[in-house]
This record gives C-alpha cells, structure tokens and sequence, in this order.
C-alpha cells in the first residue's frame, strides 16, 4: 500500500490515516515563539487582521449598550472562547502564505476558507452550538440566582463581588463554562487548521482534534489555560490587546497543528 500526504483532493478509493505525534510540556512555548515570529514576518498583515477583530468587538459592546443589551455583555465574552478558532483562521492563512515564501497579503487572511468552505462551515455550526448552549446556560443561571428583572449596570456589578448570589453564580457559571469551553477546545484545537489544509470532513477534523488532546493530554491542558489566559488579557485591555494576541495565537495554534497531526491517504487493496 502506497500512502501520502492529502493536501489535494483525496481520491475516492483511498482510506484516511489520522495519527498524532506525541508532544511535550515544552511544545506550548515552542508554538508561542513560532506565533511571534510569524507575527514580526508579517506585522502589517497580522495586525489589520487583529485590528479588525478589535474593531468589530468595540462595535459590539457600543451596540450593547445602545440596545440596552449591556448585561448580554458578560456571557458574550465568555463565549468568544467558542468562537475563537474560527477567527484564528485567517492567522492560519497567513502563516501558510509565509511557509510557502510568500508575502502574505488581507486576501490570505480573509480568503483562507475558500479552499474548504463547506467543511469549515460544518466546524462553525458546531462551534455556534457550543455558543448558543452557553449563552442559554448563562441566561438560566442569571435567572436562578438574579430572578428576571435586570439591575442597573452599576448594582449587577457590584453585586457579582459583593453578594453570595453574585459570587456563587461567578462559581457556577465559571464551572459550567470551563466544561463546554474544554469540550470546545477537544474538538476544535487542530480541526480547523486541519480542514483548512487537508481535504477532509469536518468528522475527520474533529477525529484529530479529539485525538490530539487525548493522546498529549497534559500539553493541550497548558495549551488551553495560555489561550483562555491570553484572550482574557486582551479582553481586559478593553480588547486592544487582542489585536496582537488574536493573531500570534492564531499563527501559534497553526504550529501546534503542524507538530501534532499527521495526516495520510492509503490506497485501498484491490481485489
């Protein structure tokens, strides 16, 4: 049997071999440096993509607030820790642009779905289920400890640090959240780039995915916390920050892909 990589179209009398290297708890910061220096080789890229991103939360939270939808705001950005992949993918454009010795331009970035559109969308769909399950969950658990009438900004606030019911829901929800977030991550953490580069099904890339993180659990454990960690911070520089961490994680997590999966297509046998 004859095997190959699979980054053109996969005939159909081959099989898929999916393996995974094993890493070690060193392989975090090696995706890190990875991720600064494709951001230093294409800052100007890299930092309109994150700027938009930036852009586009500030937008968000000023529509909040003119909406009086202010109080969505916290499980908003919780939630962007489900949607985070599917942002990264322009990063992962632009650092497949730069292995391929190419100046990277907005169109690798903004034009790296095209290749696998369908599949991708299939991974977004599940990614937004992941999402809306959070925002229902966040509903209800303000609803529990709460009740239905929303305070003002300023008593809600203060009342998440100040109150048992306010630190008891912070506690809930931080734990409720970090299971769908993990669960998130399980299936998303090298899928995407995976569809991005191979021609394979979203099931595939979510095979890769799951298997990466069983099979290097510790590794992925610190990979998770530095990227939950890292987009909190962006967050809390009310979102500038993002606009470098977004894409040098992006490009990292594109790394961490290329080390981890393995991706093969085996002749079938012939009767």
């Amino acid at each position: 049997m004859n095997a190959a990589t699979t980054k053109g179209p996969k005939p159909s009398d081959y099989n898929v071999k999916i393996s995974i290297n094993p890493v070690g708890m060193d392989k975090p910061r090696t995706w890190l440096i990875a991720g600064f220096q494709d951001f230093r080789d294409a800052t100007a890229v890299s930092l309109a993509y994150g700027m938009f991103w930036v852009g586009l939360s500030l937008a968000t939270t000023l529509a909040a607030f003119t909406l009086d939808l202010w109080h969505w705001l916290l499980p908003l950005v919780a939630g962007f820790m489900f949607l985070g992949p599917l942002v990264a993918v322009g990063s992962y454009g632009i650092s497949r642009a730069l292995e391929e010795n190419r100046s990277p331009t907005m169109g690798d970035a903004f034009g790296a779905w095209s290749s696998h559109t369908g599949q991708l969308a299939m991974m977004g769909l599940m990614m937004m289920i992941f999402f809306l399950a959070w925002i229902r969950l966040a509903t209800l658990l303000f609803a529990l400890f709460f009740g239905f009438e929303v305070p003002n900004p300023d008593m809600l606030y203060a009342s998440l640090l100040t109150t048992s019911e306010g630190l008891s829901m912070l506690l809930v929800g931080t734990a409720v959240g970090a299971v769908l977030a993990f669960g998130a991550f399980s299936i998303s953490v090298v899928a995407i780039p995976t569809l991005m580069d191979q021609d394979l099904t979203f099931m595939e890339g979510i095979e890769a995915s799951v298997k990466a993180v069983a099979q290097n659990f510790r590794p992925m454990l610190l990979w998770a916390a530095i990227l939950t960690g890292s987009v909190l911070l962006g967050v809390v520089t009310f979102y500038i920050g993002l606009a470098v961490i977004l894409p040098v994680l992006g490009h990292a997590s594109w790394h961490a892909y290329e080390d981890l999966v393995n991706v093969e297509i085996i002749e079938q046998s012939k009767n």
